[in-house]
């Protein structure tokens, strides 16, 4: 079957996610999954149990609009004990199912027809999308590599009239550096007296290692009043199949943003927010899950000093970049076709970040795999 008119299409240069299609490959050829970011291990007991008793409850009907206010109660406890930042659950908390949609919704109800947004690559697949859909055009700023540091200088010469967001992400997915207080101060002299918004994914924000304090928007005042924050309850909990997430923003912002997003889903799962309000009261699980990651990066990194990868920074998330120039001549999707293909384990080309491709024979793996995993695709890249 086939529909024989025209088509017209507002991503026409867009193709299926990376996520998507290595995810694909890798089971296809029988590999080794570091490529999409999700864990291979399961979720606790405890939360599984608590989500079964909200359904034998009968918590199995819409929760209101913006979340269910336990929930959205034990958000704004935590946000403040964490960022000393106060955040009111009535107005400027709200639930959605999953960070990509909180993204999709803030950018849609904020930016209209040529605005522009200044996004920061790499950067996840979902940023220039959801600014193409909504009729803004993505102004783009590539990273300075090795390090993905950022020149502030060369962001003030994108500012200008037309400009009104800048898209952060910190810990960096995908290659696991953050933004310092430097980094948020400069940003924050940067913007001062412009109505530049700011849309601040943090959904790795409990996923940072040696001695670094995560530094959200939050903390900084004339930062947090411009800005919306996205985090994931998925990357807290183990639990990406779940689709659940939340925005923080100040309530005029907020009050834009609902009025979008009830158009897009209304409503986010019941029993799960249900379960995710009861373990936010456990802070010992999302305060200790840095070192439970660190963990794995160090023995994937260790494991990896044997090969011929070249290791790049990694301080946050559950990815490690490496460069692999002094294995193979190929650009980074030959790599991780190859990698995947004949070699059986599977990785994420990093020029899948850029709007222009831009290949540094980068690739991503995902370490938020169980060790037995970890050891077994180490065993196959430090062959190579």
């Amino acid at each position: 079957m086939k529909f024989e008119g025209v088509i017209n299409h507002k991503l026409p240069h867009v193709g299926t996610s990376i996520f998507a299609v290595m995810s694909a490959m890798a089971n296809q050829y029988n590999a080794i999954n570091l490529a999409q970011g999700f864990p291979d291990f399961d979720c606790s007991d405890e939360l599984k149990d608590l989500v079964a008793n909200a359904m034998k409850k009968g918590f199995n009907q819409y929760a209101p609009m913006p979340g269910l206010m336990a929930l959205r109660e034990q958000i704004a406890l935590k946000t403040y004990e964490l960022y000393s930042a106060q955040y009111h659950p009535e107005t400027e908390i709200t639930i959605v199912p999953g960070a990509t949609l909180g993204i999709y919704a803030a950018i849609n109800a904020l930016i209209k027809e040529n605005d522009e947004v200044i996004v920061l690559e790499p950067a996840y697949d979902s940023y220039i999308p959801s600014i193409e859909l909504s009729g803004g055009k993505a102004i783009v700023y590539e990273m300075v590599y090795p390090d993905y540091r950022i020149d502030w200088d060369q962001i003030k010469k994108l500012i200008n009239i037309r400009t009104k967001m800048i898209i952060l992400n910190t810990p960096h997915n995908p290659s696991g550096s953050i933004l310092s207080a430097e980094d948020m101060l400069k940003l924050e002299k940067l913007i001062h007296n412009t109505d530049v918004l700011v849309l601040s994914d943090e959904v790795y924000e409990h996923i940072i290692f040696d001695g670094f304090e995560h530094q959200s928007v939050a903390r900084f005042p004339e930062l947090a009043k411009r800005s919306i924050i996205v985090s994931s309850f998925g990357k807290t909990y183990h639990t990406t199949g779940w689709k659940m997430g939340y925005l923080l923003a100040p309530e005029n912002l907020t009050e834009k943003i609902r009025r979008a997003y009830q158009f897009m889903a209304f409503a986010a799962n019941t029993p799960v927010q249900h379960a995710y309000a009861d373990i936010l009261k456990r802070p010992d699980l999302y305060l200790t899950l840095g070192a439970f990651y660190q963990g794995k990066r160090d023995l994937f990194r260790e494991g990896l000093k044997a090969s011929r990868f070249k290791l790049l920074d990694c301080k946050g998330s559950y990815f490690q970049s490496v460069a692999y120039d002094q294995i193979a001549d190929l650009s980074d999707v030959e790599m991780a076709n190859h990698l995947t293909q004949e070699k059986g384990v599977a990785a994420i080309p990093v020029s899948a970040f850029y709007l222009r491709k831009t290949d540094h024979r980068v690739l991503r793996f995902c370490f938020a795999k169980t060790d037995e995993t970890l050891n077994k695709a180490l065993d196959i890249l430090c062959k190579l």
